[in-house]
């Protein structure tokens, strides 16, 4: 399998982009055909294991890792002591409705990125040894991200990680999680402003093609095609675990800032998987939402990301909606391009011409808020005993209200984003209870902290770099 970027630069096959991040022209690295998958085929992956399953979804992407040595890879990581049970992602039904949550959050930085990460990290390290060289990771987080990256390449000997977080506007938790490690290879830089600033500067340095060479630089954010292709696989092991007849629809809501998570389910199902509806939940910043409300995609401007109780998704710009955009336009680079520029230069893309094929692809989009978050944190654990995080809260609410106003009787899995222990002001305002905590983070925020906080300013960033690395 070959890639190409989004904007038509071509890029190599998997190991490449795997260690590449951005694109040389700023786009993002996409495969050059989706691999389609008969219902046989899917029917023949009941009863595979997690990695078993990740082997088949993920290897008609990855040509140049040898079968044997994938299958190592894919073992090492999802294991029953990394993810606390042989199902890594439990499938766990609320009730006696045909709604379901989708555990994500087992990992060891509670996140649901740690189920892509912890991928990464063992697939970095085997390319980087085979290669006899080092990756410098230049990521940006508004919350999980970070520390999902930090714990899984934490040690390793031949990578540095450089995360960038919007100063102060993470959980109190969340920021513990990634400034108490005290790693030689881990740098937390705590960024004067949101997240898009953050991820504009990752994309800044990237844009640099002379200093990204010069220093080896590599990307872990969802702009990395590995995390997306790695987050697939639970779509399927989720149909799977509902022991559907062949072929049966399902509907999955997702929590989404970046569209990186959703944009995954979407890969899934053009892969073949029966996906009816991809809902997508917002926060108060509903740039997607928006979007396909209206069929005008805004980027907002910092100051008009808001700070809410679900900050993980506290972003004004979706980085993975130009992979989405380039599906929609029969994988046209020079268009896709156009349309960024189009973004780069008004703020703004004109979605009216796409939004029959977008009602087509299935996606739909809800919006909550810190009431609605509060509300159904306390009502789902009231009524199903059950305690989930905020942004999993936006999720089951817009699932909710979405399942009501469309009367479907379709199985709807809500994909959990955290364990609630990581955003435990909020938890405690809805319940009134202290959300229980793996033992190893028992005061965590007490811990020392090592991390830089640091102006908006590339300049300053490439020279914190450099003075590391030297």
């Amino acid at each position: 399998m070959q890639y190409q970027s989004t904007r038509g630069a071509k890029l190599g096959g998997f190991c490449d982009i795997l260690l590449q991040g951005l694109a040389p022209d700023g786009g993002l690295a996409m495969p050059s055909n989706i691999p389609h998958i008969s219902g046989k085929t899917l029917e023949s992956w009941r009863g595979l294991d997690y990695a078993d399953l990740a082997y088949a979804v993920m290897h008609p992407f990855i040509g140049d890792i040898p079968e044997d040595d994938l299958r190592a890879i894919l073992r090492r990581t999802y294991t029953t002591d990394a993810f606390g049970s042989a199902d890594i992602t439990p499938l766990t039904r609320l009730g006696d409705s045909n709604t379901y949550l989708l555990e994500l959050s087992n990992g060891p930085s509670l996140a649901f990125k740690d189920i892509a990460m912890q991928f990464l990290g063992n697939a970095m390290a085997y390319v980087l040894e085979t290669r006899d060289a080092r990756l410098n990771i230049l990521g940006a987080t508004s919350g999980d991200t970070g520390s999902a990256a930090e714990y899984a390449m934490r040690g390793k000997d031949r990578i540095n990680v450089f995360m960038l977080s919007p100063h102060g506007r993470m959980s109190l938790f969340q920021q513990a999680q990634m400034y108490s490690l005290q790693d030689k290879n881990i740098h937390n830089i705590a960024i004067e402003g949101v997240f898009d600033d953050c991820q504009d500067l990752v994309k800044a340095v990237n844009s640099d093609a002379a200093y990204k060479t010069a220093y080896h630089i590599g990307a872990v954010n969802s702009i990395n095609w590995a995390r997306v292709l790695a987050q697939s696989v639970y779509y399927f092991k989720a149909w799977l675990a509902l022991g559907l007849p062949a072929g049966s629809p399902v509907d999955f809501c997702v929590p989404s800032g970046n569209f990186g998570n959703i944009y995954a389910g979407y890969l899934a199902k053009q892969m073949g998987l029966p996906i009816a509806h991809l809902i997508i939940a917002t926060n108060e910043n509903d740039v997607l939402y928006e979007a396909l409300q209206t069929g005008h995609y805004r980027a907002r401007p910092a100051a008009e990301v808001e700070k809410t109780s679900s900050p993980s998704m506290d972003i004004g710009k979706a980085s993975n909606f130009e992979r989405y955009l380039y599906n929609l336009s029969g994988n046209n680079a020079a268009q896709t391009a156009a349309r960024w520029k189009t973004l780069v230069a008004d703020g703004a893309i004109d979605l009216q011409p796409l939004m029959d094929a977008i009602r087509a692809s299935g996606f739909t989009a809800g919006r909550s808020d810190h009431a609605a978050r509060l509300a159904t944190i306390r009502e789902t654990y009231q009524v199903y005993n059950r305690l989930i995080d905020p942004h999993t809260a936006d999720g089951v609410y817009v699932a909710k209200h979405w399942r009501a106003e469309n009367k479907s009787e379709r199985p709807l899995i809500c994909l959990e984003t955290a364990l609630p222990a990581k955003f435990e002001t909020t938890v405690r305002e809805a319940t009134g209870l202290r959300a229980p905590r793996p033992a190893q983070f028992e005061d965590i925020e007490e811990a020392p902290r090592r991390v830089t906080v640091m102006a908006n300013d590339v300049s300053a960033l490439k020279d914190y770099i450099t003075a590391a690395l030297a």
